[in-house]
């Protein structure tokens, strides 16, 4: 496994992470339009729920982080029991919270060392958060789009960075030795066990697969 330290993550993100989060947000934008009246309710990598479940996860993320950063009030529900029923439109839904995580994350100034995120970790170095941020939205929208037969939105420069965010060495939440950011996360569920990794693997697969998700679905 392929930890990277907190400096070196800092150091590779810090030009890119901007970026990263625009092209996160517009893959989940992008994917959510393209979803076709009939496939709200397809099943998805995230074995429990279907496609609008996703949906809601995924935006009840984005507020979370949006409240972190000073920005709104959060979700309304928990993300993790979304009820797959939305009332509005779904695209509508995404939009407005991509917006406002968006508009939460302009207040960083360059500057900025650390931030607090929704995380069990809690503050973490600017970019590094950015791009967890960042992961949420891509990876979700991966599901979607896998789901609803759309193209895959992640390609391997952002995988890469994605990659590095996941895996950067922090300590774990509530003291104990560093381990990678995702670690303590799929103790606790929110992403499944590693799948084997198979030879020609692009840097997206390997993401996928460091996720807990099969890059053949």
């Amino acid at each position: 496994m392929n930890i990277t330290t907190a400096a070196d993550a800092t150091a590779t993100l810090r030009p890119v992470w901007r970026d990263v989060l625009a092209t996160s947000y517009r893959a989940l934008t992008e994917v959510v339009e393209g979803i076709g009246d009939d496939q709200w309710q397809l099943p998805t990598s995230c074995s429990e729920w279907d496609v609008t479940q996703v949906i809601q996860h995924a935006v009840g993320d984005q507020l979370a982080y949006a409240e972190a950063l000073g920005i709104g009030t959060g979700p309304a529900y928990n993300p993790f029991a979304p009820s797959g029923a939305i009332d509005g439109t779904a695209a509508e839904l995404v939009r407005d919270a991509v917006e406002q995580t968006a508009i939460a994350w302009a207040t960083v100034t360059d500057e900025s060392e650390t931030v607090p995120t929704p995380l069990p970790h809690g503050a973490l170095p600017t970019p590094v958060a950015a791009v967890m941020c960042a992961l949420d939205a891509a990876v979700h929208a991966w599901d979607i789009a896998i789901a609803t037969g759309q193209p895959s939105p992640l390609n391997d420069e952002l995988a890469g960075h994605l990659l590095t965010a996941a895996r950067t060495a922090n300590p774990a939440p509530g003291g104990g030795p560093e381990a990678e950011i995702v670690a303590p996360l799929r103790q606790w569920g929110v992403y499944a066990a590693i799948v084997d990794g198979e030879p020609g693997d692009t840097v997206v697969a390997e993401l996928l697969r460091y996720l807990g998700r099969d890059p053949r679905a």
